[in-house]
């Protein structure tokens, strides 16, 4: 399931990304005909894992894969995501982290209203071995 739709901005410390999935009637997370805000945690999950996997190293010993292991934090500023009329907005920045964890804070807004934000940790493929 891919949310996202484009990487608008990209550095080794943060991401940008757009989506008008949250509007789609076949949107997966969707239920009983609504996408509540809650769903935007995925949206952020997303975009933290496009950036990990843009800034992740070439070397054999670098993590390919993640886990959200932790969410703290989170602001809602809204009920709904499929009630939004423009584009998703997802802006995550890592704040800290090594090979195995990250820890990122994320929001979620269209043009002009700030939908979710909040912090994330994740683990890097917890079950790589390094050689």
């Amino acid at each position: 399931m891919c949310l996202l739709d484009a990487v608008i901005a990209w550095d080794a410390c943060r991401i940008r990304c757009s989506s008008s999935s949250h509007r789609a009637i076949d949107n997966p997370l969707r239920a009983h005909g609504r996408l509540g805000i809650a769903c935007g945690i995925e949206y952020a999950s997303q975009a933290m894992a496009v950036h990990g996997a843009l800034t992740r190293g070439s070397g054999a010993d670098q993590p390919a894969n993640g886990v959200l292991a932790g969410i703290r934090g989170v602001e809602f500023h809204a009920l709904r995501l499929d009630d939004v009329s423009g584009e998703l907005f997802c802006e995550a920045v890592r704040l800290a982290g090594d090979h195995l964890t990250a820890l990122y804070e994320f929001e979620l807004h269209s043009a002009a209203c700030r939908l979710l934000a909040g912090r994330a940790t994740v683990l890097l493929d917890p079950g790589h071995k390094t050689a």
